[in-house]
């Protein structure tokens, strides 16, 4: 099966497809996303909260990063596979940077990278491109600034700052950003950046005209309850069927049900007659 490209992904943008992008962590998901049919799969450090019980996203390190990288790309023969840089490693200095870019994409993979932020981000988005590094920006609300502001909440309400986040939208496209990343905007904000760039636009809680839609693999499924946010759609709730599986896993062990014979692997009949001899000659 072909594989996915970012020359694809423009090339529905301007058929008017829609992108379809999810998370994922580990070969399961991956492969099973990747049947599915879904274009990209974005290995985010949101890992550190559905995947490793942290309490943000702040300490997520980039061997993690590069080890889930390795094993979402082992189940994917089909999706474009994404790489998030994680909290700090996209800062100071730029040749530091471009090591942390290096390990993810020659060493777990990757086929592009997310990098999160605000303008402050644009030379590092350049910087990257001009290495040949493919660059998706995640602009918008963003979990790496929760750390600084405290607070997560819908950007470019006002006019100007809607306005801020177009320029800057336009910017990271002019500096060879192959798509952009928007969260939680008002979707008439989105509407008109899909309108303006040439590059997809993927939305995140930013309304329906985007190009495209991320989310959580975990949100989705409903495995992950600490904090769901407005934006998500539960399609099933799997953290309730998985519950009861494993509760009746345990009562069926302490009841003597589980394993049933069928579980088993029985000895033929001959062999089971010449153990006995033998066990019976070693306790002469």
């Amino acid at each position: 099966m072909k594989q996915v490209s970012i020359a694809a992904l423009h090339k529905k943008k301007e058929r008017g497809e829609k992108i379809t992008v999810l998370t994922a962590y580990d070969y399961p998901f991956s492969r099973l996303a990747d049947e599915a049919g879904i274009d990209c799969l974005l290995v985010s450090d949101v890992l550190g909260q559905v995947g490793l019980g942290y309490e943000s996203t702040v300490p997520v390190t980039l061997e993690e990063m590069i080890h889930h990288t390795k094993a979402v790309l082992r189940g994917a023969s089909r999706a474009l596979v994404l790489a998030k840089m994680p909290f700090l490693s996209a800062a100071g200095d730029f040749q530091r940077v471009l090591e942390s870019a290096e390990h993810l994409v020659k060493e777990a993979g990757a086929r592009g990278l997310e990098v999160e932020g605000g303008p402050e981000i644009l030379p590092v988005v350049a910087g990257l491109v001009q290495a040949g590094i493919p660059v998706m920006p995640h602009i918008g609300a963003t979990a790496q600034a929760y750390l600084r502001t405290g607070t997560f909440t819908v950007q470019g309400t006002e006019a100007a700052a809607a306005k801020g986040l177009l320029d800057l939208a336009q910017e990271l496209q002019e500096v060879g950003a192959f798509a952009v990343m928007l969260e939680c905007v008002p979707a008439e904000v989105a509407e008109t950046m899909s309108h303006i760039l040439k590059i997809p636009v993927i939305g995140i809680g930013s309304g329906v005209h985007c190009d495209g839609q991320i989310l959580v693999a975990q949100d989705l499924l409903g495995l992950f309850d600490r904090f769901v946010p407005k934006f998500v759609k539960v399609y099933r709730q799997l953290s309730k069927e998985v519950l009861e599986a494993f509760r009746e896993f345990r009562e069926e062990v302490e009841s003597g049900a589980f394993p049933a014979s069928g579980h088993s692997y029985p000895m033929e009949a001959e062999q089971r007659d010449r153990l006995q001899g033998l066990l019976e000659d070693s306790a002469r």
